[in-house]
């Protein structure tokens, strides 16, 4: 390919089709570059996104978001890949929460460290992962387009029918509006871990339910 890094549009997103044989710090180097090329014409556009040309790790791939989130003001939405049919019901998800906060809803960009701690007086998209020792807070709704493996509260006017959704679901601790979420029922540190999917933390009957991002469970929820 003549260049390492070409961007393509499809409906509602862009594609990154990425040099296969560059080294990976490199090609990251060039994303920035490319993205910042265009950060004129992107703007704050919402838009997904999709990686293409070669095989990467999840680790990459965040470390491309931040790389894009870096040198321009374009706002993913979401991370598509192979599975349609999650890729639409995790856009549903992050859908829900701008359809409620079209004039209230923020996004973060970059990961929240230990000892950072992020309140939200509505609901948050973050794009980055939340670490341990770290505290995300949302009055309204939480959407990690990475990892949560901190402290997230989200409902925290105490309103019914919120909710936390995350690429990878292994909080510290976790509270939808005045539940709060066993964690010691988490697996050890040396288990087995479980292939990594959206998953959905929300409130019922009073308890906290984790389960994987599904269409029917959105369309079930009271949001």
């Amino acid at each position: 390919m003549n260049s390492p890094v070409i961007i393509k549009s499809f409906p509602n997103g862009i594609a990154v089709i990425l040099d296969h044989t560059l080294e990976f710090p490199l090609l990251l180097e060039e994303v920035g570059m490319k993205f910042k090329e265009s950060a004129a014409f992107f703007k704050d556009a919402k838009m997904a996104i999709s990686f293409e040309g070669r095989t990467l790790t999840a680790e990459e791939e965040k470390m491309l978001i931040q790389q894009i989130a870096a040198n321009c003001a374009l706002r993913i939405v979401c991370l598509i890949g192979k599975d349609e049919t999650q890729n639409q019901t995790y856009l549903k998800a992050i859908h829900q929460v701008e359809k409620k906060d079209e004039t209230e809803g923020q996004f973060y960009k970059g990961n929240l460290k230990s000892g950072e701690v992020l309140e939200i007086e509505s609901s948050v998209i973050i794009i980055g992962d939340v670490y341990p020792g770290a505290s995300i807070a949302a009055k309204k709704d939480i959407i990690i387009i990475g990892g949560l493996y901190g402290e997230a509260y989200a409902g925290a006017d105490g309103m019914d029918g919120h909710f936390v959704v995350a690429l990878e679901m292994s909080p510290e601790k976790l509270k939808v509006g005045n539940v709060k979420y066993d964690t010691s029922k988490k697996p050890g540190k040396w288990s087995i871990r479980p292939k990594v999917q959206p998953k959905i933390a929300y409130e019922k009957e009073g308890r906290i339910i984790i389960e994987p991002v599904t269409k029917e469970l959105l369309n079930m929820l009271p949001i």
